[in-house]
């Protein structure tokens, strides 16, 4: 009966599974991504600039053209060919690199060119314009030919400037692109070159800029429209990357290149939720299986210890009756004795075995093993079975030199760099001992605002999981520039003062309030202790 109770129970624990396993399936399917992230198309558009060939009477300079481009190094940019044509023709003319937001414009210079493929490469000769970098999403994902995805094109359209009413000045002024979105609809050879077919909106002026995918990553690089007579469907043609990498790596240019697939991170989000009620059902399944192996061995140990009590209980009544009977018998031949002519020592010996038998007899009637011997002899048995350990072994794991990995599965990654992870960690939050983390809402954490770098990096870590995470926000300047500011009014205090950690949770608040509720890149490593 025991078994079938068991296994009952670890039925209905394995449906529990089931019906965890199919809402996950569908909270993955509700939650997976079906445009693009706005904010991924905001961090790209950082890095997208105007290219404008510069004229000059003598006295004033002046704008002859303009095109888009997009920074693959800080300070490198690729546009299309045709874009720069004029200023290969004419030493006359400058080049001019316009940001999207921020600094001043710069001056660049032309360091290759392939008319064949309508490519250019640039770089950023005066000034001290640094561009945020965007990341290429690689050949394998910018060559999906069928693939009806949702694609951004981002840039500076003529018509947009003529609509707004921009002067001839205006021009070298730091504005943002103007995003479109549109469709991928296919990948086809045009103009002797691999390009990518796509529905995003493009016009004069776009030329050079990014086609983007639904995280940001550049599939393509715009170049030319098909004409529609203003009757057809309009598409638009983007250089691919089957023609984009090859010719940065005959520049000796290593861009950021990410082929993994797009995942939102609300789909994350779910697919964690799912994860941990995933370990829950797998937890209670392996609880329900120790209780019942817990069960039947207290059955079995209850049943051996009543016997064994009830065997121990009735042979020392048994031997308690046998002295008794022994001490009777003694005593009657005592007495017999007694009246006997020299039979005064036989008397005294008897008399001994009398006092001797009923001490023993007394003895065994007393010890017999009474009936909670039997839950003591079970408790006995059961000892060394679910006990809870003090926590020592776990606690001296939990600190240490750790090494830890990313787990693609579980991550983000749109950009940021993928290697392992190693840093010392104590259990008051000192990392390496000299970087203090603070401790908030159960929560272990460290917000990072460089200076060098239009990025805040929150970092996380969980010792009872063992798990690092990174989140990292990629921001305009404006709302970078109220970060630092908001870092810069505190100073986090060093490893070792009392109630750091507190206090540098608390710290920490001004900075996370300003963050966007969800970070464009998530980094989640598992970690491991260091063998040394």
């Amino acid at each position: 009966m025991l078994a079938v109770n068991v296994d009952e129970r670890l039925g209905c624990l394995t449906m529990d599974r089931i019906i965890t396993a199919i809402a996950a399936l569908l909270a993955l399917l509700i939650a997976a991504p079906v445009s693009a992230d706005q904010a991924d198309i905001d961090a790209a558009a950082r890095g997208v600039v105007r290219v404008v060939l510069i004229g000059s009477d003598g006295e004033e300079i002046y704008p002859i053209s303009h095109g888009s481009g997009f920074a693959v190094t800080p300070t490198k940019i690729v546009t299309n060919a045709h874009v720069v044509r004029e200023a290969l023709q004419d030493d006359t003319l400058q080049i001019g690199i316009v940001p999207s937001q921020g600094a001043e414009a710069a001056y660049g210079k032309t360091i290759s060119v392939s008319p064949k493929n309508d490519l250019a490469l640039l770089e950023i000769t005066e000034g001290s314009l640094r561009l945020p970098v965007l990341t290429l999403a690689g050949a394998t994902a910018g060559g999906r030919g069928g693939d009806m995805g949702e694609v951004s094109s981002v840039g500076y359209p003529m018509n947009v400037d003529r609509a707004q009413g921009l002067e001839i000045g205006d021009i070298f002024k730091a504005q943002p692109p103007v995003k479109a979105r549109g469709f991928l609809s296919g990948q086809r050879p045009s103009r002797q070159f691999d390009t990518l077919l796509h529905t995003a909106p493009i016009a004069r002026g776009n030329s050079g800029g990014p086609l983007l995918d639904g995280c940001g990553r550049v599939l393509g690089v715009n170049s030319f429209g098909a004409d529609s007579d203003g009757s057809d469907a309009e598409f638009y043609f983007a250089v691919s990357m089957r023609e984009l990498l090859p010719f940065l790596r005959d520049n000796d240019v290593a861009p950021r290149v990410n082929a993994l697939p797009c995942r939102s991170i609300e789909e994350l989000n779910a697919s964690e939720a799912a994860r941990l009620e995933e370990q829950r059902a797998e937890a209670r399944e392996r609880m329900a299986a120790r209780n019942a192996e817990l069960a039947q061995k207290r059955t079995r140990a209850q049943l051996e210890a009543q016997m064994a009590v009830m065997d121990e209980r009735e042979n020392a009544m048994a031997m308690a009756m046998i002295a008794l009977l022994i001490a009777i018998g003694a005593g009657y031949f005592a007495l017999q004795e007694r009246y006997e002519d020299g039979g005064q020592k036989k008397t005294t010996a008897f008399a001994a075995l009398v006092v001797v038998a009923i001490g023993a007899a007394a003895y065994l009637w007393l010890t017999r093993p009474g009936l909670e011997d039997i839950d003591r002899r079970v408790a006995a048995a059961m000892s060394g079975n679910g006990e809870v350990a003090d926590g020592s072994e776990e606690t001296a794991l939990n600190e240490g030199t750790l090494i830890c990995t990313l787990v693609p599965d579980r991550s983000r990654i749109t950009g940021a760099r993928r290697d392992d992870v190693e840093f010392k960690w104590e259990s008051d939050g000192c990392v390496n001992n000299r970087t203090q983390y603070g401790f908030k809402d159960a929560t272990w954490t460290r917000v990072f605002v460089p200076n060098t770098e239009d990025a805040v990096s929150v970092n996380s870590y969980d010792p009872d999981t063992r798990t690092f995470r990174t989140d990292r926000y990629l921001l305009g300047a404006n709302d970078m520039e109220k970060a630092r500011s908001a870092r810069g009014k505190y100073t986090p205090p060093q490893c070792g003062v009392s109630d750091a950690s507190r206090t540098l949770g608390e710290q920490q608040s001004s900075v996370l309030g300003q963050l966007p509720t969800q970070p464009n890149e998530r980094l989640v490593y598992e970690c491991k202790g260091k063998v040394e």
